[in-house]
């Protein structure tokens, strides 16, 4: 048996914007927008060189997704991002404005971080040992 995760949504409140953020700011790459209807796009980005998993940026579309962005996880870490060169790419997001919630730190596992996406959303950015 052989299965993968390909996407995983997160739920945004404009698709511009959020393109924006994560192309601008966190540096992805755009994989896809295409128009599916007048209200609604499929929105795929992935970090560079990843070629395994992407973000499916999926706008809110009722008042109750609405409430759920940026607290898609009840306050926990949403993701993992993981880097080969922790300090390049952290300088990088502190100069784009990207909001650090939890500052670097050394641990066992590796050098780690916490962020806030533009919603609020937090990840983990690690450069494993």
């Amino acid at each position: 048996m052989n299965q993968r995760i390909a996407e995983i949504a997160i739920i945004v409140k404009d698709y511009d914007e959020a393109i924006a953020f994560y192309v601008n700011k966190l540096n992805f790459d755009l994989i896809e927008d295409t128009k599916v209807s007048d209200v609604k796009r499929w929105v795929r980005i992935a970090p560079k060189g990843s070629g395994q998993c992407g973000i499916l940026l999926a706008k809110a579309k009722n008042e109750t997704q609405l409430k759920s962005v940026g607290n898609q996880t009840g306050g926990r870490v949403l993701l993992f991002l993981y880097t080969d060169d922790f300090y390049r790419d952290y300088n990088r997001m502190v100069e784009k404005g990207v909001k650090i919630h939890r500052q670097p730190s050394e641990e066992d596992f590796g050098t780690v971080c916490v962020f806030a996406d533009l919603y609020g959303n937090l990840w983990d950015f690690i450069q494993p040992k």
